[in-house]
């Protein structure tokens, strides 16, 4: 089993430093000017040539237009664009075409209606993203990073035919029974490891991809 971790939502060198070291696969820069945990394209310049070669840099973006694209294919030279806003299928097969760029479609979850509806998504991505969907009735609810958990038994009923992540309320404490029981092995967290929003802890990012890599490994085991 090979298990792939992404800390999302990193704003500064020594995180970025300190998140490669535990272990992250992949990491996340957030283009939503509502999120805390927002960088402007100039900061992300400058923080994309502090990733070490070998980590991802996923681009987290929501109903972008053709503008924003073209100035992060330009500057920032993402590894993959991760898709949070209300794109349809159509939109993000024109995003994966004009950019050229590994696309990955994040669909909220709340019912298995949500997991059934990312079939139409599947023959225009490379990768699909499940995350919570946030309660009409919470104030300020973001497109992520909520801190909001789903039932992971919902993806285990119908497994997606493109390679999956499962985010959504993830910290070190439950990463493991997450992983278990979706049967996910690429995992996304933000908030989870945060001691403020938009803050991260180099402590608990280290806990979480212990967590996970360690859960990973002992499946492999037991298979």
């Amino acid at each position: 089993m090979s298990l792939h971790v992404k800390i999302c939502g990193l704003k500064t060198e020594e995180m970025i430093r300190a998140a490669a070291a535990a272990g992250a696969d992949s990491i996340g820069f957030v283009f939503f000017e509502k999120s805390p945990r927002y960088l402007t394209m100039g900061e992300a310049m400058k923080l994309r040539r502090a990733v070490p070669e070998g980590v991802w840099v996923v681009a987290l973006l929501v109903d972008p237009d053709n503008a924003l694209l073209d100035d992060l294919v330009t500057y920032v030279h993402p590894d993959v664009i991760q898709l949070h806003g209300k794109e349809s299928p159509e939109r993000v097969a024109e995003i994966r075409a004009r950019t050229h760029i590994p696309v990955m479609k994040a669909i909220a979850v709340s019912g298995p209606e949500d997991v059934e509806g990312a079939a139409a998504y599947e023959p225009v991505v490379d990768m699909l993203l499940f995350d919570a969907k946030p309660p009409k009735t919470m104030a300020g609810a973001l497109p992520g990073g909520n801190g909001l958990a789903f039932d992971w038994e919902l993806i285990g009923a119908r497994k997606p035919r493109k390679p999956w992540m499962l985010s959504g309320g993830l910290t070190p404490l439950n990463v493991a029974e997450a992983m278990r029981t979706a049967g996910a092995t690429m995992v996304d967290v933000s908030s989870g490891v945060e001691s403020a929003p938009g803050e991260k802890d180099a402590a608990l990012v280290e806990a979480f991809i212990r967590a996970a890599k360690q859960d990973a490994d002992l499946v492999k085991v037991k298979e």
